[in-house]
């Protein structure tokens, strides 16, 4: 007796024969969720919030803002932590969402956190230099901070060109930093891994005739040249996982407040930008000992605090070389690095950066940082010699 061919079965019964029919109904019925998710995803784009951690106006100037985050609770560490974040976009990267906030971790570690809000430059503002942005509102913001907290010295975080910023001022007025972080800060311009080092070479790029006709260097030109260094990735790929992912409420969210940060672009002053490509990008002035701030050459020798070095191995910005080439040109004697699997932004918003990264850097800045609960037992050591009562001050010291 003949037996008829096997067409063999999978799963629950079902014969192989017929699994790429269930495959195409099974995707026509994930496209039909997808569809009816899209009044959803367009609610939650425009519910999106982002930088929503409360905080306080406490120094203006012009277009400039200094920050202070609030807290629920006395901060553990007497000296709080200063975000200068760079020229380019907006800070609120480092307040994304209230699970994907930089900020919140400082918070949560028990320090006081302060962001500089750079603005938005007008055309009455391109001629701002390095040296203003510098000695100006980032001295003046260092100074409030120090005098509101009556302390020497404090801590200080660079992102990006926020990064360059934050060194140069750090080598300029040493004795006011207590540690130096530096997140994807450019700082040596030697390397040609990045596209922006090569479209930034004085043999392509005339930065004189391009600021000599914009004034600022427009929003939109900055915007183009991030999406182009990897565009497939940045104009395609995501949108394709956005549709991959329509029907994961919280992947919508995280997607469109990343959104909103990176279509929200400002303009960067025309001489700043000047300087920084010609003195930098293109002449490595930091690291060879040759930019001046004012009549003064800024020596990286001058830099002995504990430093933090942030980098992302994917990082087609800033790659590592650039920010791990500050060790040879300083003093200090405790470098310590933290790298991770990441881009220049997903080294701040990736689940990964959020798990591993950031509660290593707020431990190590945290072991840094003087306990509250010390400064009260030292003023009532003081006060028990003067006869007063010690134990109530020291209680209402400590959170």
């Amino acid at each position: 007796m003949i037996q008829p061919p096997s067409l063999g079965f999978a799963g629950a019964g079902l014969p192989l024969l017929l699994q790429p029919q269930r495959a195409v109904l099974d995707e026509l019925l994930e496209t039909a969720r997808r569809l009816r998710s899209i009044p959803r995803v367009v609610r939650q784009a425009r519910a999106t919030e982002v930088g929503t951690t409360p905080h306080d106006v406490v120094l203006t100037r012009g277009t400039f803002r200094l920050l202070r985050y609030r807290r629920q609770k006395p901060a553990r560490y007497a000296e709080p932590i200063l975000f200068c974040y760079a020229l380019i976009n907006r800070p609120y990267i480092l307040d994304l969402q209230a699970e994907k906030s930089i900020v919140g971790k400082y918070l949560e570690q028990g320090l006081d956190v302060y962001m500089i809000d750079w603005g938005v430059p007008s055309s009455t503002d391109r001629g701002f230099t390095i040296e203003d942005y510098v000695c100006g509102f980032l001295r003046e913001s260092i100074a409030f901070v120090l005098r509101d907290h009556q302390i020497a010295r404090m801590h200080l975080l660079g992102y990006c060109m926020g990064g360059t910023l934050a060194t140069i001022f750090t080598a300029t007025w040493p004795e006011q930093i207590r540690t130096l972080t530096l997140l994807a800060s450019p700082i040596d311009f030697a390397g040609k891994e990045s596209l922006l080092n090569l479209w930034a070479d004085a043999a392509h790029f005339d930065v004189d005739a391009f600021v000599d006709a914009f004034g600022n260097c427009p929003a939109l030109f900055l915007q183009l040249c991030f999406l182009y260094i990897k565009p497939i990735q940045n104009v395609v790929q995501k949108w394709i996982g956005l549709y991959e992912n329509m029907t994961d409420a919280a992947f919508v969210t995280n997607f469109f407040a990343l959104e909103k940060w990176v279509n929200d672009n400002i303009p960067v002053a025309g001489e700043t930008f000047r300087e920084f490509v010609k003195k930098f990008y293109q002449a490595n002035q930091l690291v060879r000992g040759h930019f001046r701030l004012g009549e003064q050459f800024v020596d990286l020798r001058r830099i002995a605090c504990p430093l933090l070095l942030l980098t992302a191995e994917s990082d087609h910005l800033v790659p590592p070389s650039s920010t791990e080439g500050i060790r040879p040109h300083v003093t200090s004697e405790e470098i310590d690095s933290i790298r991770i699997g990441a881009g220049h932004v997903g080294l701040v918003v990736s689940s990964k950066a959020q798990k591993t990264a950031w509660p290593a850097a707020t431990g190590w800045l945290a072991k840094r940082s003087t306990p509250r609960v010390h400064l009260s037992l030292a003023g009532a050591t003081a006060r028990r010699s003067n006869g007063a009562p010690a134990q109530q001050q020291q209680h209402a010291d400590t959170p």
